[in-house]
C-alpha cells in the first residue's frame, strides 16, 4: 500500500484510490517510468488489447474535438499508469511520441526545440519527465526549469513566443479537481492547440495504433533523465523566463505610473497562491519590479491537493468541489453557499486585515484570478444591490466576491483611462476580444468608449485565434483591417489596431501592448497568447491603490459613468455526475450517462440555431417552439422579445431585447453551463436555470418544424460551421526554424 496522506480529506481521497485500484494494476507499471536511464519500450499488440488502449484512445480522440484548453481528465494518483483512467503515463508517452513525429515531418533536418513545465498536480513531474526524454530521444531539445520546478502556464507561453520554439508542454488541469491532469499543447505562437492542431497528432496516435496491428510491435525511446538534450542550463541562464517577462511587463502594463501606485499605498494586498505555483515566479517579478512590498502572501507551500481548499464529504465520501471560488451550493436548509470560499478559510487568515483590504486569488497553474474585499457588514443590502456577491466573515465583517465579469469591466476601465491620461489612447484604434458568454456589460461599456468588441466561442486559444487574424492582415500591410467574430459581425479595425483587453468570464485575461511585441527573431504580437494572472494581478493592483472608495461602489461608479444596462451576469454549471467518484468504472459510466443528458439539452438548442442559419425555420417558429416546450415551467418563460438565436462555435446564443442566454456543453467534462446576463438577476437565475436544466426532449411542435433527422445531424453541422469561422481569414505564413543561441 502507498503512503497516505496525514491529512483526513487527503487521506480519504488516497484511501477511495486505494481501495478501488486492482492489485494487478498495482504491480503492473507496463514500463518503468521510475528508471532514470536510457531505455526502450516495445509496444506490443497484447499490450494494446491487455491496456485496452483502443478504447482509451476513442475517448482521448473524442476530447481532442471539443476541448477548450487541453485534453483534460482524472488519473489515478496513486498508480499513474493505470490506462483505466484517461490521464496516464501511457497516454501520455504516445500523445508526446506523436506531436514528437507530426513536428519531425513537418520540420525535416531542422533543430527542433521546445519547452516542457508544470504546476503542481499529482504525477507531474512523472509526465514531465517522460515527454523530456521522449522528445531528446527524438533529437528534439527540450527547455526545461531547473531540478523541474513549477513555472505559470502564461510563462510557458510567453517562452514559447518570445524564443521562437516550436511549441511547447504544460502539464495542468487549471482549476479543475485535484484527480484531474491533462497536458496544454502550445504551438509556436504559444497559443493551446485549436482542434485542427489537435487532430494532426491524435491522428498519428491512430497510425501507431495501426502499426502495431500490422507489424505486431513499436518500439519507443526513451533517453535518459539527464541527457544533454532536457536542456536546464538554458533556463537557468535565462532565470526560467522572469527577466524576459519583466522586460515584457514595463512595455505594457507595468509602466511606471502603475507601478508608482502600487509603491505609494499605504496598504496591503494579499495574494492567495492557492496550490502554491504561482509564488515561486510572481514574488520574483514582484521583487524584481521593486513593488512586493505592498503584498502579503497566503498559501505559498507547492501542494497537490491545494492545502484542501475546494475539498469536502458527501454522504461520508470525498467530494471536491474544484478551486472556482464562485461555486454556488445549497446548504441543508436549502440556503445558497460558496463552498470554495468556506474552505479557504478567510474569517481566520483575514481575520488581522482592516475593513478595505483586497485579495487577489490565482489558481494553481496561475493563469486565473478572482478578486474579493472585507467590507463592513452594515453595507451589505446595498452591496448585493449592486449586483456583488457576498460571504460571511464573522465580527460584522463580510467579503465581497467579485465575478470575473465584473471585476474585469473595472480593469479594462482602469487601463483605458491610463491609456487616456498619457494621451496614448487615440492614437490607435482600440479594440477588445470577449467570449459570448462573458459579461454584456463589456459590450456595452466599450461602445459607449468607442471601443470595437470582437465575440469569440469560449477558450483562450479562441481569443488568441482572433489576435493572431489581425496581427496577420497588420504584418501584411492591410489598410482596412477587418476580422468577423463569431455572430458574423465584420469588425473594421482600420490600419493601426492595438488591444485594450481580452478575457472571459471564467477569469482569464490579458491586456493588449501598446508597441508591438517582437520575439528574438522580429516575430510580431500585439498581445501574448495566453491568460496571466501576473498581468492582471498589476493592473488589479494599480486600480487599488488609485481608489478611494470601496471595489463595489466603484463598480457602481462604472456602470453609471458608462450608462450600462446589462449590470447582472449569472452562470450555473449542471455537473450530471460526481466528478470526484474513486471508483474509475462508476466514474466512466457516470460520464457517459452524463455526456448523453448534456449532449441532449445542446442538440435542443444548437438543432434551432442552425435550422434558423439554414433557412428551415424563421424566428418566429423558433419562438413558438420554445414557447410550447417552456410553457409549463414553475416559472413562466416569455420568448416574444427574443431577438436571435445562434451558434456560436461551442453552444447556441439566445439574444433578447432585455438580456441574453447561452447554452453550452462543456468542453471538457459531462456538464452543461448556462449564462446569463441583463438587468434583472432574478430573472436570469430563473432563465439560466430553466434552460440549462432542460432535458431536451423534442415536443410535437419542435417536430412539426424540425426533422429528427436534421437533429442528429446537428452536431455535425456544427463542427463544419466552427471550422469555416476557426479558418476564415487564418495566418497562413509557414513557421521558420531560427538559429538558436540562447
Amino acid at each position: 500500500m502507498q503512503n497516505l496522506s496525514e491529512r483526513p480529506l487527503e487521506k480519504l481521497l488516497m484511501e477511495g484510490v486505494e481501495k478501488n485500484t486492482p492489485d494487478s494494476i498495482k504491480v503492473d507499471k507496463v514500463f518503468d517510468y521510475t528508471n532514470k536511464d536510457k531505455f526502450t519500450f516495445t509496444l506490443t499488440k497484447n499490450l494494446i488489447e491487455k491496456l485496452d488502449l483502443k478504447k482509451w484512445f476513442e475517448g482521448y480522440k473524442k476530447e481532442a474535438l471539443v476541448s477548450t484548453a487541453g485534453i483534460r481528465g482524472p488519473q489515478n494518483i496513486l498508480y499513474p499508469h493505470d490506462t483505466r483512467f484517461p490521464i496516464n503515463t501511457m497516454g501520455i508517452t504516445l500523445a508526446t511520441l506523436a506531436k514528437a513525429l507530426v513536428l519531425k515531418e513537418k520540420y525535416p533536418n531542422k533543430e527542433l526545440v521546445k519547452l516542457a513545465g508544470s504546476e503542481v498536480r499529482y504525477n507531474s513531474k512523472t509526465y514531465l519527465d517522460l515527454i523530456a526524454r521522449i522528445q531528446a530521444a527524438l533529437g528534439i531539445r527540450t527547455l526545461v526549469p531547473k531540478n523541474r520546478q513549477t513555472i505559470p502556464i502564461w510563462l510557458a507561453s510567453f517562452l514559447a513566443f518570445k524564443l521562437d520554439l516550436v511549441g511547447a508542454e504544460y502539464i495542468t488541469s487549471s482549476h479543475g479537481i485535484s484527480v484531474k491532469n491533462a497536458t496544454k499543447d502550445l504551438n509556436n505562437q504559444g497559443s493551446q492547440f485549436l482542434p485542427n492542431e489537435s487532430l494532426e497528432f491524435v491522428n498519428k496516435i491512430e497510425e501507431i495504433l495501426n502499426t502495431v496491428d500490422k507489424t505486431g510491435e513499436y518500439k519507443i525511446e526513451f533517453s535518459a533523465s539527464d541527457d544533454k538534450l532536457i536542456d536546464e542550463n538554458s533556463m537557468e541562464r535565462l532565470n526560467n523566463g522572469v527577466d524576459l517577462y519583466v522586460e515584457y511587463l514595463k512595455s505594457n502594463v507595468a509602466d511606471d505610473s502603475i507601478l508608482n501606485k502600487i509603491k505609494n499605498f499605504d496598504k496591503k494586498i494579499v495574494i492567495d497562491a492557492v496550490g502554491g505555483a504561482a509564488y515561486n515566479t510572481l514574488s520574483k517579478i514582484l521583487n524584481k519590479l521593486d513593488i512586493s512590498k505592498t503584498f502579503d502572501w497566503l498559501n505559498i507551500e507547492e501542494d497537490p491537493f491545494f492545502h484542501s481548499i475546494g475539498k469536502d464529504t458527501k454522504n461520508g465520501a470525498f467530494y471536491d468541489w474544484s478551486l472556482d471560488i464562485t461555486v454556488v451550493s445549497k446548504d441543508k436548509d436549502g440556503k445558497p453557499y460558496f463552498p470554495v470560499i468556506n474552505s479557504l478559510n478567510y474569517d481566520k487568515k483575514l481575520a488581522n486585515y482592516p475593513i478595505g483590504t483586497v485579495c487577489l486569488v490565482t489558481d494553481p497553474d496561475h493563469d486565473r484570478l478572482s478578486v474579493v474585499q472585507i467590507e463592513d457588514a452594515a453595507k451589505k443590502s446595498d452591496i448585493i444591490k449592486a449586483g456583488v456577491d457576498v460571504a460571511d466573515l464573522g465580527n460584522n465583517r463580510i467579503l465581497c466576491v467579485f465575478s470575473a465579469n465584473q471585476a474585469f469591466l473595472m480593469i479594462m476601465d482602469f487601463w483605458a483611462k491610463q491609456l487616456k491620461e498619457t494621451g496614448e489612447f487615440d492614437k490607435h484604434t482600440r479594440f477588445i476580444v470577449k467570449t459570448t458568454a462573458s459579461s454584456k456589460s463589456w459590450d456595452e461599456w466599450a461602445k459607449n468608449n468607442g471601443i470595437k468588441v470582437i465575440n469569440t466561442p469560449v477558450g483562450f486559444k479562441e481569443i488568441a485565434n482572433t489576435i493572431k487574424k489581425i496581427e496577420f492582415q497588420l504584418e501584411n500591410g492591410v489598410k482596412n483591417i477587418e476580422v468577423e467574430d463569431i455572430f458574423k459581425n465584420k469588425v473594421q479595425l482600420n490600419d493601426s489596431p492595438r488591444m485594450i483587453f481580452g478575457g472571459e468570464e471564467s477569469g482569464g485575461m490579458i491586456i493588449g501592448s501598446n508597441d508591438i511585441i517582437k520575439s528574438i527573431n522580429n516575430r510580431c504580437a500585439l498581445a501574448m497568447r495566453e491568460k496571466s494572472a501576473t498581468e492582471a494581478i498589476i493592473v488589479a493592483s494599480g486600480l487599488v491603490a488609485s481608489l478611494n472608495v470601496p471595489l463595489w461602489k466603484h463598480l457602481e461608479n462604472v456602470y453609471n459613468e458608462n450608462k450600462i444596462k446589462a449590470r447582472f451576469d449569472v452562470r450555473d454549471d449542471i455537473s450530471y455526475y460526481n466528478e470526484s467518484e474513486p471508483d474509475i468504472e462508476k466514474l466512466k459510466l457516470a460520464k457517459l450517462s452524463g455526456e448523453a443528458l448534456r449532449t441532449k439539452n445542446d442538440v435542443f438548442y444548437l438543432s434551432i440555431a442552425i435550422a434558423i442559419e439554414e433557412g428551415i425555420i424563421t424566428l418566429c417558429d423558433a419562438k413558438e417552439i420554445l414557447n410550447e416546450t417552456f410553457k409549463n415551467c414553475d416559472t413562466k418563460l416569455d420568448f416574444s422579445n427574443l431577438l436571435a438565436v445562434k451558434f456560436v462555435g461551442d453552444g447556441t446564443y439566445l439574444d433578447f431585447d432585455d438580456k441574453f442566454i447561452e447554452i453550452r456543453p462543456s468542453g471538457t467534462d459531462a456538464k452543461t453551463k448556462a449564462y446569463a446576463g441583463g438587468g434583472n438577476k432574478t430573472v436570469l437565475s430563473e432563465w439560466s436555470k430553466v434552460l440549462g436544466n432542460y432535458s431536451g426532449e423534442l415536443n410535437e411542435t419542435y417536430k412539426k418544424f424540425i426533422s429528427e433527422e436534421f437533429v442528429n445531424s446537428a452536431k455535425e453541422k456544427s463542427l463544419k460551421l466552427y471550422d469555416a469561422y476557426a479558418n476564415n481569414g487564418i495566418d497562413t505564413r509557414e513557421f521558420k526554424i531560427p538559429n538558436y543561441n540562447f
